[in-house]
């Protein structure tokens, strides 16, 4: 894959990926030579792949595949690598179907292990391979009912790395096919009957912060799709008896009859690969040339000179086989690795200098009149280059915004139009004391329009693609919404790089800051009820009642405003994205705030309505707990969803719930209680909808005024 974008980048050079008349596809896999499904002539020997149309999409194994047979997800040519999803059998890994070109990657793996007071051994051949040791914490009792973990002062409260804390990692550094794993728990233990996982994954796939938000079992669910790296080698028959590689890991030339067989290009080289248990070779195209070195003709000469700032060269450039050479033009010297690095020789200096001696003064009077009339014409510039700047900008976030507007409703773009001397006027040319606050994608100021209306103007920090992609996206979706709960877009500008845009002024804060108070009580159980709801009724609509459904993706107590009576406003649509009916779940990159985030879409990236009910879920816990996802954590490591659960089921919710809550809820919070779980089940085809969240809500808060009557 790392070839094929070289290639889109470098030129579009024709690239030969397999033997001609097999295919080279599976699912999503590309499948590149010495690898190949379908007949014998499509794969070099022992790199026989499956391609398994079952599934869909296709999947595609390991050798001849089967039950046990690993996953391949990607394939590498220059790292000599492929990535696949390997599953563990009780104690045991194995590569399932890998045969005996392919051994697990030494270094690009780690061994994982989640529980509590656990010793585990990785072991290769009968030999240690890795291992280590995994505690619980003590935990302590602190203010307002949280729980911490009793580390030492200036200890990172949430880390990113195990610390041997709840779940431990550690480097595999040898690489074999098949491996055995021991555990041992340890003697002064009194959790015995705690959960264990042990897995093998590639290095970076596993996240603390998401394995103690998720909880052990859920966790152990996604880990059956974990990703390993391995390492494989081309071994020709002629060179199987032969003895004459290394033992160590040393790359060197290969013989040259293994050379010709192994690399078809002819502008290829060839090195041995040496990983204890494996030996064989590689082929990398030459210098100067991109492609598959294992293909007659595969490799292919970059037309260097077609991108040659690309390469350091600002000077002339002459293409060479599988190279080029740059030097300064005729006439100048210097350094051509930079822009304007070449300068006129002194010969050439001296003899135009003598030139232009003479025509100075014969046209003193013109160049006079030139210079005066220069001075003109750079005054008007300076005049006409902002206005000229703004219709720039103008035109390009113009035609950005109606590409994202459905052509019926093209007219709201006119409509919405702020002047940028308006909101300079409104916001006192973006004054520092009209401040309301900011992060690191932008500031927000408060101003007041020509006609009246106070609003919040949000303006990006970061003139990027991605951020004007998100306010364009923010436009197109605000102006076409029109409900009591959503904040109101008033209108944009669209004369700067980066659109700005002007909401309603909603006074009152986030519900985060009504929540989180260091005050012992916080919200009226009732007003959190009405403001479930009425955010429920948010979602409901986004989701069911827009001509086209909009999942907001990032629902969480920052992003919803209150006003003057307590009324909710579901805000900040950067990441959110369209969805048609007729599209199951695009997949796209993940985006939201970690604790909120639904972890299904989180691994697959498959985005869904139910990622929206799973983060309103979330919430709803927050609410009733008044415990901060991203903070909390139990005595045995789990994170406030696990928690909830756990306790929910053994119908011990009291000890989890604001005291708050438990004093005004009564039976009504048990009720919300129940659909919070209903929200954050692992499975997104278990949770309910929108609509039938806000149904149940609606008839708990009919039924709380109706007792209170």
């Amino acid at each position: 894959m790392l070839l094929i974008s070289l290639l889109a980048v470098t030129g579009d050079l024709p690239m030969t990926i397999g033997v001609l008349g097999c295919n080279t596809t599976c699912g999503n896999v590309s499948v590149l030579y010495p690898f190949g499904v379908g007949p014998d002539m499509c794969y070099f020997p022992g790199f026989k792949l499956t391609c398994d149309h079952g599934s869909n999409p296709a999947r595609l194994l390991l050798g001849d595949g089967g039950a046990n047979a690993s996953e391949v997800v990607d394939i590498s040519l220059e790292d000599v690598m492929v990535r696949v999803v390997s599953h563990m059998n009780g104690g045991q890994w194995s590569l399932g179907g890998g045969g005996l070109p392919y051994i697990l990657k030494p270094d690009s793996n780690e061994f994982i292990l989640a529980g509590c007071d656990v010793q585990a051994t990785l072991l290769g051949n009968g030999s240690i391979v890795s291992g280590c040791v995994s505690f619980c914490a003590t935990i302590m009792e602190v203010g307002g009912g949280y729980t911490q973990y009793d580390r030492p002062d200036g200890a990172d409260p949430n880390p990113r790395t195990c610390s041997n804390l709840g779940c431990c990692q550690s480097p595999v550094v040898i690489g074999s096919t098949s491996y055995s794993m021991d555990l041992k728990r340890l003697n002064n233990s009194v959790r015995n009957d705690s959960r264990v996982t042990m897995l093998i994954a590639e290095v970076g796939w596993f996240d603390p912060v998401v394995f103690f938000d998720l909880g052990h079992d859920n966790f152990t669910e996604l880990a059956l799709r974990a990703p390993v790296v391995l390492q494989w080698v081309v071994t020709p028959h002629s060179d199987t008896d032969n003895d004459n590689t290394d033992s160590d890991n040393e790359t060197r030339e290969c013989p040259s009859d293994a050379a010709l067989s192994v690399c078809k290009s002819a502008n290829s080289s060839c090195r041995v690969e040496s990983y204890w248990t494996l030996t064989g070779y590689s082929c990398q195209c030459n210098g100067g040339y991109l492609g598959n070195p294992y293909l007659t003709g595969g490799c292919q000469d970059i037309k260097e000179c077609d991108r040659k700032e690309i390469y350091g060269c600002f000077g002339d450039c002459e293409e060479l086989p599988g190279s080029f050479q740059c030097r300064c033009p005729e006439g100048t010297h210097g350094n051509y690795t930079l822009p304007g690095g070449c300068v006129k020789s002194a010969d050439t200096i001296a003899g135009n200098l003598g030139l232009i001696i003479g025509l100075l003064v014969a046209s003193g009077p013109c160049i006079l009149l030139l210079v005066l009339g220069a001075l003109q014409i750079i005054h008007d510039l300076k005049q006409r280059k902002g206005r000229k700047l703004r219709r720039k900008f103008f035109s390009q976030n113009r035609g950005q915004l109606l590409k994202q507007l459905v052509s019926h409703r093209a007219d709201i773009a006119e409509r919405m139009l702020i002047s940028l001397e308006e909101l300079e006027k409104a916001t006192n040319n973006f004054d520092r004391t009209r401040r309301l606050g900011g992060g690191g994608h932008g500031t927000v100021y408060k101003g007041i329009l020509s006609d009246l209306h106070v609003v919040a103007i949000k303006k990006s920090n970061i003139n990027v693609k991605r951020e004007i992609d998100e306010f364009i996206n923010e436009v197109a979706i605000l102006s076409q919404i029109n409900h009591r709960n959503i904040v109101k877009l008033r209108g944009c500008c669209l004369e700067t790089e980066v659109p700005l845009l002007a909401y309603e002024f909603i006074s009152n804060g986030t519900l985060s800051d009504h929540l989180h108070t260091e005050e012992p009580r916080s919200l009226p159980w009732k007003d959190r009820l009405r403001i479930m709801t009425e955010i429920s009724k948010a979602l409901a609509y986004l989701h069911s009642a827009v001509s086209v459904p909009v999942i907001h993706r990032d629902i969480k107590p920052s992003n919803i405003l209150l006003d003057d009576a307590l009324t909710a406003k579901v805000s900040d649509f950067g990441a959110s994205r369209y969805v048609s009916v007729d599209q199951a779940g695009p997949t796209t990159a993940v985006q939201g705030t970690i604790g909120y985030l639904d972890p299904m879409y989180y691994y697959n990236g498959r985005l869904t309505e139910n990622s929206d009910v799973y983060s309103f879920g979330v919430l709803l816990v927050e609410l009733l707990t008044r415990r901060q996802p991203s903070l909390y954590r139990s005595s045995e490591g789990d994170g406030i969803v696990t928690r909830f659960l756990t306790l929910l089921a053994e119908d011990n919710l009291s000890e989890i719930l604001d005291p708050q809550v438990v004093k005004e809820g009564c039976n009504v919070a048990e009720e919300v209680a129940s659909v919070a779980a209903s929200c954050i089940k692992l499975r997104a085809e278990e949770r309910p909808t929108m609509r039938q969240v806000e149904m149940a809500l609606e008839a708990l808060q009919v039924s709380k005024e109706h007792v209170a009557e």
